[in-house]
């Protein structure tokens, strides 16, 4: 991926599909970074709204739920969902099962 010069990340996406679970709704993602997510959802947010979210990862071994809170910058209407970004404002670490 190059990047464009009004690119204003500060971390590398990565383009990976994840369950998500939000406060009232759940997920999944487009694509993360170490600061944001994407993810395609069926609720409703307004930009600047502080949102809990539960992004699980499986592995070989165990199941892992990382929980974090992040607060919406863009939403993107997409037929019966729509896309938000978020910004990751407080990671509470994960969770193994």
């Amino acid at each position: 991926m190059t990047a464009r010069p009004d690119e204003r990340r500060g971390y590398k996406r990565t383009n990976i599909r994840l369950p998500v679970f939000l406060d009232n709704a759940s997920g999944v993602t487009r694509d993360v970074s170490r600061s944001g997510v994407f993810l395609w959802t069926s609720g409703t947010y307004d930009l600047g709204e502080s949102i809990g979210i539960s992004i699980g990862r499986k592995t070989r071994s165990r199941n892992f739920m990382l929980r974090c809170r992040g607060v919406v910058f863009r939403t993107e209407p997409h037929g019966n969902q729509v896309g938000i970004a978020l910004r990751i404002t407080k990671q509470f670490g994960g969770r193994a099962s």
